[in-house]
């Protein structure tokens, strides 16, 4: 519990530097045609990494703006600031996320909006809870019935691969759903999952520090995560994390990855 306080007070801490370049000036540079970061990115990981390395001595931090390499067996993934051009736009649909994994299986996780103060946390085998509050997924039943959250790729310029399977599984799904969001941060998007705002939620190419607080937070709070065959999700696959009963439909309406 003690160890669980200080990562809290640590995310809270880098939350503040968040919320400063949040309503102040920053810097943007592109890492790719549309794929923005900014000093904030970095300024929040180089805060993050030496503190949580101490905190987790035998785990090797993983973080968005300087990790090379392979993944190691025990790692703490950090995205310092997932939608960050949410951020840089001033839509407070932006945050930390900060995910505890060992050979393949997430222990712990943290997600914070410090903007709208919101501090969803999840322990394995412990639950899911925002801001003290144990959470639970959305009882809906019936696709119909689902509000459902994806995202698009940045490799969309390219118009491949990824890019049609967003458009046809889009054409595919979205007449069978009350509706689909996209807002721009899939840490989020796995939140509002876990804690029932959306009953599902479905993205292609994303990295592990967007999805390794969140995949746990969903599994905590008594949901599904797969990829779109149906399978137990790995690094690097199409992401599929629903409340449950729910989750055979989704996977029937997005079809084929070919």
């Amino acid at each position: 519990m003690q160890r669980e306080a200080a990562l809290k007070g640590l995310v809270k801490e880098a939350g503040e530097i968040l919320k400063e370049g949040y309503f102040g000036q920053k810097e943007v540079y592109k890492k790719g045609s549309v794929d923005l970061v900014t000093e904030y990115d970095k300024k929040i990981e180089e805060f993050l990494k030496p503190r949580i390395a101490e905190l987790f001595e035998s785990f090797e931090v993983v973080g968005e703006e300087s990790f090379e390499g392979e993944i190691p067996k025990r790692a703490i993934f950090i995205d310092p600031i997932d939608g960050t051009t949410n951020f840089v736009h001033h839509i407070a649909y932006t945050c930390i996320s900060v995910g505890v994994w060992e050979d393949g299986e997430p222990l712990e996780g943290a997600i914070y909006n410090p903007i709208l103060d919101e501090l969803f946390w999840a322990r394995r085998g412990e639950g899911a809870y925002l801001n003290g509050q144990k959470i639970e997924v959305s009882p809906t039943k019936e696709l119909i019935d689902a509000l459902i959250a994806t995202g698009f790729p940045y490799t969309k310029t390219q118009k491949g691969k990824d890019f049609r399977f967003v458009i046809e599984s889009m054409e595919r799904l979205l007449p069978y759903t009350r509706d689909i969001r996209r807002l721009g941060s899939a840490a989020m998007d796995l939140a509002y999952v876990a804690c029932g705002r959306f009953a599902g939620f479905y993205e292609v190419n994303l990295k592990p520090w967007d999805v390794a607080a969140g995949i746990l937070m969903v599994e905590e709070a008594g949901g599904m995560v797969s990829n779109h065959l149906g399978e137990p999700y790995r690094f690097g696959d199409i992401i599929v994390a629903t409340n449950g009963p729910i989750h055979r439909q989704l996977l029937k309406r997005l079809g084929s990855w070919d």
